[in-house]
């Protein structure tokens, strides 16, 4: 039977669930509260000729991606040109930096200069890694997660000891490397998983191999071109996409979402998926009385990280800059505790610069460089301008002394900081998160937020606070979780 369904929300998720839903025969509408659609991954222009992708900036997983296209007969090639980079990024050490190549013959030799024996073990490492990645990203992570009896198949029984979920990740990198530039470099993917690699599943090896062996990209014309690859595959499908419409409430009648209002005006509809902040839609949008989760529940949580994001345009080419650079000269673990468990600004940061101008001559003026500057934080803590600025000044040192770069503050013709008030201005994120909760063992599969609500049947969650959990290709996964449900729901 066709259904009138209603997306809040138009991130990764919340299309890629409307463009699902439709796909089924449904009539599908999706509601954006900002003027544009993409959510984290909207895109900003300024009038000196500057465009910036407001969130993610790492294309990994490529072939994850790519299956949302194949869905729908068509290909990501069809709407944008993807560029590898080379080197794939670079991390800045106290005194020298690493550049990781793009082949994965020539990290081999990296690795092999730097802890005698270590390429061997990066093959080891990777061969783990595949599989974990084949079975992970196409089985495991593909459950709604209503029971674990959804995980008791063959495949996944004969899995479970080689995909390591009761290791961390700390532990499983250091049965390979010894090197302290190995172990960071091998760490680092993980801080998109949003906690420490203690604290993580060894699972998440698969993210070296979805990085670092298929490679790093980026979608010329930057991450909204995937959007808008996305947004037209919906329309194709039927969707109706409506922006600066806030959705105010969920209305419920004998334990059925039977409407939305939005901007003062209700409109009925037979289904609902949410893709806005879970913890918004249920505390916000929802009585209390058809809540999964009470305020206490969230308090519990472990969230990943809030971010400090500096959009500056430079009136001159930065030396020394790669696509992608990693600041980590000081002390993680500090940073890490600063975030995690003492809940303040950051004494001595770690940080990273995307510089898209480096790629795509699109993204600035001529001979002009754009920069996106983002440093990890702690959710829920004070956010004044003073501290925003007194941070930024402390990063474009950092550049400089890295680049060799002089007086950058002074060619700056663009500048614009985004903090936790606006992650919970713009996105209703709970506690000004960015990334969502923290992929911890406690918080995976069965262990996350409930993708269907308990007491409402026809209303499901989708995005970085439910299964699978926070990334682009996971928030992909995601809305195709959600619409498969609804798809399948009878009214």
């Amino acid at each position: 039977m066709r259904k009138k369904i209603a997306v809040i929300g138009s991130g990764f998720s919340g299309i890629a669930a409307a463009a699902y839903a439709a796909q089924a025969g449904n009539e599908v509408h999706v509601f954006e509260k900002n003027s544009t659609l993409g959510g984290r991954a909207r895109q900003f222009t300024t009038d000196n000729g500057y465009t910036f992708d407001m969130g993610p900036s790492w294309y990994w997983m490529p072939d994850i991606i790519e299956n949302f296209f194949t869905d729908f007969n068509t290909s990501a090639a069809s709407y944008y040109q993807l560029v590898a980079l080379n080197p794939q990024f670079e991390m800045v050490f106290d005194g020298e930096a690493m550049a990781i190549p793009e082949r994965y013959e020539d990290l081999q030799l990296l690795f092999e200069s730097i802890e005698p024996g270590a390429a061997l073990q990066l093959d080891r490492f990777m061969k783990e890694a595949q599989y974990k990645y084949e079975v992970g990203m196409r089985d495991f992570v593909n459950k709604p997660c209503h029971s674990w009896f959804e995980f008791v198949s063959l495949k996944i029984a004969r899995s479970a000891l080689k995909l390591d979920l009761l290791t961390s990740f700390r532990k499983h990198v250091r049965r390979f490397f010894s090197e302290p530039k190995l172990i960071a470099l091998m760490e680092f993917p993980v801080l998109f998983l949003g906690a420490m690699p203690e604290d993580i599943p060894a699972l998440y090896s698969l993210m070296n191999y979805g990085g670092l062996k298929l490679g790093t990209w980026y979608p010329l014309g930057g991450f909204i071109k995937i959007i808008d690859a996305m947004a037209a595959i919906a329309r194709q499908q039927g969707v109706t996409f409506h922006v600066n419409a806030t959705v105010e409430k969920v209305n419920v009648q004998n334990n059925r979402a039977v409407s939305v209002t939005v901007n003062s005006r209700e409109i009925p509809f037979d289904a609902i998926i949410a893709s806005s902040d879970y913890h918004h839609t249920e505390q916000q949008l929802l009585e209390k009385p058809y809540r999964n989760y009470d305020e206490a529940y969230w308090e519990k949580k472990t969230f990943a990280p809030s971010c400090l994001i500096y959009y500056v345009g430079v009136k001159e080419r930065v030396p020394g800059l790669t696509h992608h650079t990693l600041f980590f000269e000081n002390d993680l673990q500090l940073h890490a505790n600063e975030i995690y468990k003492d809940k303040k600004w950051p004494t001595q940061p770690l940080f990273y610069v995307c510089c898209p101008s480096k790629t795509d001559k699109m993204v600035a003026p001529a001979n002009h460089e754009n920069l996106f500057l983002l440093m990890p934080i702690a959710t829920g803590i004070e956010d004044r301008e003073a501290i925003r600025e007194k941070y930024f000044l402390q990063m474009l040192q950092r550049i400089e002394k890295h680049t060799g770069a002089r007086d950058l503050l002074q060619k700056i013709d663009y500048k614009k900081s985004y903090c936790i008030y606006d992650f919970t201005h713009d996105y209703n994120a709970y506690k000004g998160n960015a990334y969502g909760l923290a992929n911890t063992l406690r918080q995976t599969a069965v262990l996350k937020p409930a993708i269907r609500n308990k007491k409402i049947k026809n209303l499901y969650y989708t995005g970085q606070l439910t299964v699978p959990g926070p990334g682009v290709p996971p928030s992909l996964i995601s809305g195709k979780i959600a619409a498969t449900a609804i798809n399948k729901l009878k009214i």
